[in-house]
């Protein structure tokens, strides 16, 4: 799913070992960390530094998936082929997910790649006994949480031009999630 060469932009990006895990597996792209937490960049930072991987991936930027539009320096936004966000949107208010996906939009080209990594609920029920749990205890925490329905997140996407939805189940009931930007719609 991630392109031998450009830019790949995460999306709340937390610590930063699955950025520097990428950006070593996959050398031939620009892995750009991101995260709405001072802390969570220092750390990201730090994980690039412990890696050597400072002449290769640039340091974390401090975004928040809900401003709008997104700061990206011009070396990521003229090369940006996908972007990501692992473990997010069932760990925020909708909000963050509608956001989220009208950005990875307007700031992917034609034929960029939108990635989603996570719990999902389908055709309105869980897909197992955890996840159910999950989404009560996220729930009782915030909420405005929860494990979010596929069918929501595929509607959201097809009203601004990210189509062909793709997924495949992984461990521990989460799934990967790739759409296309296929269409150059206006938010």
């Amino acid at each position: 799913m991630l392109p031998e060469h450009g830019s790949v932009l995460e999306i709340a990006s937390g610590s930063g070992e699955h950025a520097v895990t990428f950006q070593r597996r996959f050398p031939g792209i620009r892995w750009q960390a991101s995260d709405s937490d001072p802390s969570h960049c220092q750390s990201i930072n730090a994980w690039i530094a412990h890696q050597s991987l400072s002449d290769q991936m640039p340091k974390a930027l401090q975004l928040n998936v809900l401003d709008r539009p997104w700061l990206l320096p011009e070396s990521i936004r003229l090369e940006l082929k996908v972007v990501i966000a692992i473990n997010l949107i069932h760990i925020a208010p909708w909000s963050c997910c509608k956001s989220l996906i009208d950005q990875a939009s307007e700031n992917l080209p034609m034929g960029g790649r939108f990635i989603l990594y996570g719990p999902f609920r389908r055709n309105g029920s869980h897909t197992s006994l955890s996840n159910e749990v999950f989404d009560q205890s996220l729930r009782d925490r915030n909420p405005s949480w929860g494990v979010r329905d596929l069918e929501a997140v595929e509607k959201l996407c097809s009203q601004v031009g990210l189509l062909g939805m793709h997924f495949q189940e992984l461990p521990a009931n989460n799934l990967i999630v790739s759409l296309t930007k296929e269409a150059n719609c206006a938010i």
